[in-house]
């Protein structure tokens, strides 16, 4: 590779930011990616070390779970699992100047899998008892199996219902027979 290409790679890569720095100071294994429209730095983990990766960010200060979703990157694609943690109780016990009080920290973990099979990851219900409904959500809309949930089952569609409804490849059936409504 010619010294043109590597600066030219070199320049392309988004530059890591302090959550990714950090990681990468404790060891944990992760892909940074380009920060998102509002400049929050997104990092990419790999399903196997979402527990143990969202357990330490938790006692580095991020002990909010805002957010816990997922989506469909389209037919053949990926699903997209992802989490928004807040360092909520460091703005809540700042005691610095107000500006200082309005820099929130942020980041997003994003865990890409395969639509084959069950795609799954580790729950984490246990650090963060706000993504109980979401990760229900989550996996009732796109099929996505949170691993250690404690009520594992739909939460939108019924029990019975076969698919998942916001998968981009997902076929709507011609009807719902709603057997024991009443």
């Amino acid at each position: 590779m010619s010294d043109t290409s590597n600066t030219e790679l070199t320049q392309s890569l988004p530059e890591p930011g302090p959550v990714s720095k950090w990681l990468d100071e404790q060891g944990f294994a992760h892909n940074y990616l380009e920060p998102d429209n509002l400049g929050i730095e997104v990092i990419k983990i790999d399903p196997q070390f979402l527990y143990v990766i969202a357990t330490a960010l938790k006692a580095h200060g991020f002990d909010y779970l805002q957010c816990q979703g997922g989506y469909d990157e389209g037919p053949g694609q990926n699903l997209v699992c992802f989490y928004h943690l807040v360092a909520l109780s460091e703005l809540a016990f700042n005691k610095s100047s107000s500006k200082d009080q309005s820099k929130l920290r942020e980041v997003r973990l994003k865990i890409f899998l395969p639509r084959d099979g069950v795609p799954s990851v580790p729950s984490l219900y246990k650090l963060f008892r706000g993504a109980d409904w979401q990760e229900r959500e989550t996996y009732d809309m796109f099929g996505i199996k949170f691993n250690g949930h404690p009520h594992p089952k739909r939460l939108l569609m019924p029990e019975d219902w076969k698919g998942w409804p916001l998968r981009k490849d997902y076929v709507q059936p011609d009807f719902y027979e709603m057997q024991d409504a009443y």
